[in-house]
């Protein structure tokens, strides 16, 4: 039986992939106490990073924001492995990280970051409302045009 977490994904459309394995030297998440910690996941897609390149420069903000989604989706996919496969277990979202691979004229890094932002919010509701951090960076893994990381509070 579906919890309400699960319900609520399904009536977004969203099917939880299977998840992608590191691509370097770390772990896709780490528990400790009542936090749950998900590394840094990419815009990936069927194992292949979706949305590549500078934001502003080859991708545009609402593509990138996309992106962002993805990522959410995919930190999704790890926090469910992280609680045994029930995401009702999740309490809050406590905070999110978003990286976004742009020159340093680039500023709507928040409108990219509200992709992954709004969705933790459709997903979990108040409990969704996250601090949140969003940084630009020259470069990311696989040429990914954003990240996205997160902590969550469970039960």
């Amino acid at each position: 039986m579906a919890g309400k977490i699960e319900a609520k994904l399904a009536e977004l459309g969203i099917v939880l992939p299977t998840p992608m394995a590191p691509i370097a030297n770390y772990v896709a998440y780490v528990v400790t106490g009542d936090l749950v910690v998900v590394s840094g996941q990419l815009p990936a897609v069927d194992g292949k990073v979706a949305v590549t390149g500078k934001v502003s420069v080859d991708v545009t903000p609402e593509q990138a924001a996309a992106g962002a989604r993805q990522c959410f989706v995919n930190v999704l996919v790890h926090l469910k492995a992280a609680c045994g496969g029930d995401l009702d277990r999740v309490r809050q979202v406590v905070r999110l990280g978003g990286f976004i691979a742009a020159p340093s004229s680039f500023t709507q890094h928040a409108v990219v970051m509200n992709g992954a932002s709004d969705l933790a919010v459709a997903v979990f509701g108040d409990a969704g409302r996250h601090a949140r951090s969003t940084i630009g960076v020259p470069s990311l893994p696989a040429d990914a045009a954003v990240e996205v990381e997160g902590m969550f509070r469970i039960a």
